[in-house]
């Protein structure tokens, strides 16, 4: 079988993630990476194990595998051994204020027809204020949580 991602690391490469994955101060997807390079090595030091025999070794999946090797080859050996950053940026939904002001509504009395605040209710009540445009009720339930507030 034909690699198409071959990993060559120099000795000096090489000396490093052997280090990095001794001393085990780095985050464990590093030392994972670093130990798949070890095990990926195709120079004459190295074992070039195949993609399989790697993933069993390091308790990976043979895609994770191919990624690191992959990585390596186009994005260089820094870009191999660390996570992609996210890309994601999530707003909160509720800031500070946001967050007082349901604690305020759910010290306050339940509205009518109502035996106490529901996550639903509050969830209404701080769109009806416009507070926020829209809010999910678990949303309303893990800030609750966070600032230790029973609804009565």
């Amino acid at each position: 079988m034909h690699k198409k991602n071959i990993v060559e690391l120099t000795s000096a490469q090489r000396t490093m993630l052997e280090q990095l994955t001794r001393t085990g101060t780095t985050a464990a997807s590093v030392q994972r990476h670093a130990r798949i390079l070890l095990k990926a090595d195709s120079s004459p030091d190295g074992p070039a194990c195949s993609d399989a025999a790697i993933a069993a070794a390091v308790e990976v999946s043979v895609p994770t595998v191919e990624r690191v090797r992959q990585n390596f080859v186009a994005k260089g050996f820094d870009a191999a051994l660390k996570r992609r950053p996210t890309t994601r940026r999530s707003q909160r939904k509720l800031d500070g204020v946001g967050e007082a002001q349901l604690v305020a509504i759910t010290c306050s009395p339940p509205p009518e027809g109502a035996k106490r605040w529901t996550l639903a209710l509050l969830a209404d009540k701080l769109v009806e204020l416009k507070l926020v445009d829209s809010i999910a009720r678990d949303t309303v339930r893990l800030t609750l949580k966070k600032t230790n507030t029973n609804r009565r």
